[in-house]
Order: C-alpha cells, then sequence, then structure tokens
C-alpha cells in the first residue's frame, strides 16, 4: 500500500504501526520519526512561522482567512507522483494543517483516486480509535491493536497513581499567548486524567480566545504555556517577549512557582499516539510528589 499523510500524527501513527516504508508523501510539519524528515512533500505552508512572533502568525493568518486565502496548499505534483493508494486527513482545524476541502479536490483530480481517510478526535479515546482505523484501512490491525492496548495501559497507570493525590490543582493550558488562546478539544480531558481540574476549557470543547481578564479572573494554581506547534525553548521565549507579562507574573502560578513551557508540537497539540508522553509529563508537571518533577528537557522548561 501506497500512503500520503497530510498531518504529523497521522504520519507518526503509519510508523507506529510498521508502515514507514509505505508512505509516499507526507506535509510539511511531519517530523517525527526521523524518517518522516526526508519523505516527499505533499503540501506547504504559504509562510514561514519560524520568522514570525506569536502575534504576528495570529494577524497573518487572521488576514488570509479573512480574504479567503488558504494558509496551506497541496503540491499536487508531489501527490500525482506518490500514486497513493490512502490518504489520510483531517477536518478538525484549517489552522494546523491543510483543509479538507483542498485535499479532497486534489485527489479528485488524481488519474487513479484513492481511499481518502479523515481523522477527526475531540478527545484521547477519539485518538486511540484513530489509531485502529489506520490499522483497518492499512491492514495493519494486529499492529494497532498492539499499540492501543499499551497506550491505554500507560494511561491507566497514570490514572491510579493520581488517584492517590491529595489535592486537584487548577490548570490553565494556552494554546497561543498573542492573543491567550486556551487549549481545548483533548486537552482539558488529559488534565483531568492527570489529577487536575482545567480552569478555563470543558472537555471536547474546541480552542478558544479567552483573554488576559479572563485567565487572570481563573487565576489557576498551575501555568501550563503550550503554543500550538512550538518547543518549550520557543515557548519560553515567546512568553518573555509578551508587552504584557507582568500581568501573567501577577496570577497564583507565579507566586507557587508553577508555570511550565511545554513542546507541543511534540506531545500536545497533535492528535497522535505522543499525546501519551504528554499525558504522562502534565502529570509529572501536576503531581510531582506522586511521580517526580519533570526533568528540564527540550519536552519541559520551568519559567517560574
Amino acid at each position: 500500500m501506497r500512503i500520503c499523510s497530510f498531518l504529523p500524527s497521522a504520519t507518526e501513527t503509519v510508523y507506529l504501526l510498521g508502515l514507514g516504508d509505505s508512505l509516499y508523501g507526507v506535509s510539511h510539519e511531519c517530523d517525527f520519526p526521523d524518517g518522516a524528515r526526508a519523505k516527499p512533500k505533499v503540501v506547504r505552508s504559504r509562510f514561514d512561522p519560524n520568522t514570525l512572533s506569536s502575534g504576528e502568525i495570529d494577524r497573518l493568518i487572521t488576514d488570509m482567512m479573512t480574504r479567503g486565502e488558504n494558509i496551506y496548499e497541496v503540491d499536487e505534483e508531489t501527490l500525482s507522483n506518490a500514486r497513493p493508494d490512502l490518504v489520510i486527513t483531517q477536518q478538525l482545524c484549517e489552522v494546523c494543517a491543510v483543509s479538507f476541502e483542498d485535499v479532497r479536490q486534489a485527489v479528485g483530480r488524481l488519474e487513479r483516486a484513492p481511499a481518502l481517510l479523515s481523522l477527526d478526535p475531540h478527545g484521547i479515546g477519539d485518538v486511540l480509535n484513530d489509531i485502529l482505523e489506520v490499522g483497518r484501512e492499512t491492514g495493519a490491525d494486529s499492529e494497532a491493536h498492539h499499540a492501543v492496548f499499551n497506550l491505554r495501559g500507560r494511561i491507566d497507570a497514570v490514572r491510579r497513581a493520581v488517584s492517590r493525590a491529595e489535592t486537584v490543582p487548577t490548570v490553565a493550558c494556552i494554546e497561543w499567548l498573542d492573543p491567550v488562546i486556551a487549549a481545548g478539544h483533548w486537552i482539558p480531558e488529559m488534565v483531568g486524567i492527570a489529577g487536575g481540574a482545567d480552569a478555563l476549557m470543558e472537555a471536547g470543547a474546541p480552542s478558544e480566545r479567552v483573554g488576559m481578564d479572563r485567565l487572570v479572573e481563573a487565576d489557576p494554581d498551575i501555568l501550563v504555556l503550550m503554543p500550538c506547534g512550538m518547543d518549550a525553548d520557543r515557548a519560553k521565549s515567546e512568553f518573555g517577549a509578551l508587552s504584557d507579562v507582568e500581568r501573567w507574573r501577577g496570577t497564583s502560578a507565579f507566586a507557587n512557582g508553577r508555570v511550565y513551557a511545554v513542546d507541543s508540537g511534540a506531545l500536545f497539540s497533535r492528535s497522535g499516539p505522543r499525546l501519551v508522553d504528554g499525558l504522562e509529563v502534565l502529570a509529572r508537571i501536576l503531581h510531582p510528589n506522586l511521580f517526580g518533577d519533570p526533568p528540564s528537557s527540550q519536552f519541559c522548561a520551568r519559567i517560574a
């Protein structure tokens, strides 16, 4: 089977199932595992986010969407050369990945139409079901069930450990810093599994612009900064450059010394198997007395 993946989480799932050699095209953001970096790119961004600040990225994307312009483009020549049997994409967020309609139209212009699979999870259970769905579509059912069994075991281990916790801290997970956007979808559920209470969002709800006033009013015990697609070092740098950083520093999370920047692109914003790694990091942030402090690394950096 020849597979093209239009989103990083699907690429990670394909590799998880041992099908990396069957990938003949990936998106420009597919960077894990390392083998994905060398695959032909079937989608590209119309701008380089690494050269812009959080505020500049938000303004540019807002302007593009207002004008009806695409943020991402399908490389139809590369897609045609890939001759895929299966194309995996999503409908969840047009800011995070190429739109489903653009993929559908590009696939429709191929000489031989492949199967089209859209993954649109809103919670952890949906993510695990998507792994099973990719397994069914690719003939890797056994590998998918084995992978999901192991992931469920790790999730259950976190649940068992936090059941011994004496406190349930309030937590705000911030998906974007300028403007302030609270992380939704699977993130509030992850907070709950890790033994916390999300101070801003309900499980399964889409991410939402909440603004600084609402964040200050919520006054969470713990702040986790996870700007979409950024690693921990960049999240920390983006935070330090904010014009209203002193308002952030007035929250209880800073007074408690419990503010963290995490690698969102690796562990939180992608709806793939590494969300379970993110859950384990989150559990260590919320309950270091049960798990030990999260190690300072590329995946997690303490700000206060």
